[in-house]
């Protein structure tokens, strides 16, 4: 993903983010646990699936307790069902 919250808002507003697959412009827009976010910067796709928010912030490794990778999980269900 990204490092500041800038970087964060650019990616939001040159809508390359969608919230429950619905294209979101707005940065300030608001998650709440459960929620998908389909996020696509350079050339890649990321899927993520909130699962909590932070007291404060932290580090990478923190924050990525925070979220479920959805595309890692299906490659890992489709590698141990082969």
């Amino acid at each position: 993903m990204v490092k500041a919250r800038t970087s964060a808002a650019a990616l939001v507003e040159a809508g390359h983010v969608r919230i429950n697959g619905v294209r979101e412009k707005s940065p300030g827009h608001a998650v709440k646990p459960g929620d998908v976010l389909t996020i696509g910067p350079d050339h890649s796709v990321r899927i993520l699936r909130v699962v909590g928010f932070a007291e404060r912030r932290g580090d990478a490794t923190a924050a990525r307790g925070l979220y479920d990778d959805l595309k890692d999980r299906d490659l890992k269900n489709q590698d141990e069902s082969n």
